[in-house]
């Protein structure tokens, strides 16, 4: 089975190298690696890794933490290897099909900064309207989210009011970015975490910046 690790460690060389060979020890299969964060002399970084049948997902995180100045921020399954190129693919896919460019993208995004779901939300006098879902997407109608407008990409307190009671249980991490125009916003789901970094939340508002430009041109 596969797991999604999201590791912080020391940005010094040898370092990641270290959590590779511990990972290794424990019976992972490292299969790909992505640097989410850095500064300050830490790196953020997600590990795709490959767990033999029968062995725990604890294991991952003995074995990360024994290397000196490694914390475990999150471990959960993980369906795919990470692909950090794929927002050039998505752009130019729903530049070659703008009738279901917003579908696309709400299938798209999930998979390029690594979240559960992702739907894209109308604000207006009635409410909110939903426009495209992941396939993934909870089928729970919500008739009020208060951060509508929103003029810039964010984080949200998934513990408000608003959010679903079922969101609520399964630790659900959100973020959100606006889509062209502050009315119409994108909204990412990470049921069990890990948290949204500062730069997880620009590569989403970059990137629906470029997709509302291709759609409205």
């Amino acid at each position: 089975m596969s797991f999604l690790i999201r590791v912080q460690l020391p940005d010094s060389p040898g370092t990641l190298g270290a959590v590779a060979t511990a990972l290794g020890l424990a019976g992972a299969d490292i299969l790909s690696v992505d640097v989410v964060e850095r500064g300050n002399g830490i790196a953020i970084d997600d590990l795709v890794v490959e767990l033999p049948s029968g062995r725990l997902p604890d294991a991952l995180i003995t074995a990360a933490e024994s290397v000196e100045g490694v914390e475990v921020d999150a471990v959960r399954p993980y369906a795919g290897v990470l692909d950090t190129h794929r927002e050039l693919e998505l752009v130019e896919e729903i530049a070659a099909q703008p009738a279901t460019g917003l579908d696309l993208l709400a299938e798209g995004v999930p998979k390029i900064i690594r979240a559960g779901w992702s739907v894209v939300v109308q604000h207006s006098d009635d409410g909110v309207e939903p426009l495209a879902s992941s396939s993934a997407a909870p089928e729970t109608a919500i008739k009020d989210m208060p951060w509508l407008p929103l003029e810039r990409a964010t984080v949200l307190d998934g513990e408000e009011s608003w959010v679903p009671a079922t969101w609520q249980e399964l630790g659900t991490e959100l973020a959100a970015t606006p889509l062209g125009k502050p009315d119409r916003a994108l909204l990412v789901g990470r049921p069990g975490g890990p948290m949204f970094r500062a730069a997880e939340v620009a590569r989403l508002a970059h990137l629906a910046g470029i997709v509302a430009v291709v759609l409205d041109s």
